[in-house]
């Protein structure tokens, strides 16, 4: 897999190029308005030039994806690794996607898209794992079993997907929310998550 770090493109590494300019093109118009044409006019190659590193949009989707995964990955690691408490890190994980997902509308949905659950993919594959892995095993640490654990996890990620959905499409914007407050609020939803299940756990 590529890791895309930012920068100018560099003849040469066209592949990297086509992989940022995705990734920012998603950043922009979200899913839904990307494709391998309006990818290669913004890196400024001819319609079938992706084709010569990627052998379809699925490929050249499933390399973005991995990236995203990577990247997510990357931000739950550093925002949980600032709580010594297991509630507390676990909470400011969610609150690490739910940002990730308002600045690059990219998370969950992109990772999981249409196409891209073949294993040819393994790149993708590798670091959905890892991403998953950074909250089931934060989960297991506070969950009274592993059935639960999943259970919460679950929850957490569709509450953090869910915050920043609604930030990005409009809804809490009206309200005069900013992107911290919206954080904020999933970090306190994913505590009283985490709590619950915890509390449910000892009855």
């Amino acid at each position: 897999m590529i890791r895309v770090m930012g920068g100018k493109y560099h003849h040469g590494d066209l592949r990297g190029e086509l992989v940022r300019v995705s990734l920012d093109l998603i950043a922009e118009q979200g899913l839904a308005g990307f494709s391998v044409a309006e990818v290669a006019r913004r890196a400024k190659v001819s319609p079938g030039a992706p084709y010569r590193h990627f052998a379809s949009r699925e490929s050249l989707l499933a390399e973005v994806a991995g990236n995203i995964a990577c990247q997510l990955a990357d931000r739950v690691t550093a925002a949980a690794g600032e709580h010594a408490d297991p509630v507390d890190a676990l909470a400011a994980a969610a609150g690490a996607y739910t940002r990730y997902l308002i600045e690059r509308r990219a998370g969950m949905n992109v990772i999981y898209a249409d196409g891209l659950h073949g294993p040819e993919h393994t790149g993708l594959h590798e670091q959905t794992r890892r991403l998953t892995d950074e909250f089931v095993l934060r989960c297991l640490a506070v969950a009274p079993d592993p059935a639960t654990a999943l259970e919460l996890m679950e929850q957490l990620f569709t509450q953090a997907h869910g915050y920043g959905t609604f930030q990005l499409d409009g809804v809490f914007v009206k309200h005069g929310y900013s992107t911290d407050l919206v954080v904020r609020k999933s970090e306190e939803a994913a505590r009283a998550a985490i709590v619950g299940r915890i509390a449910g756990g000892d009855r």
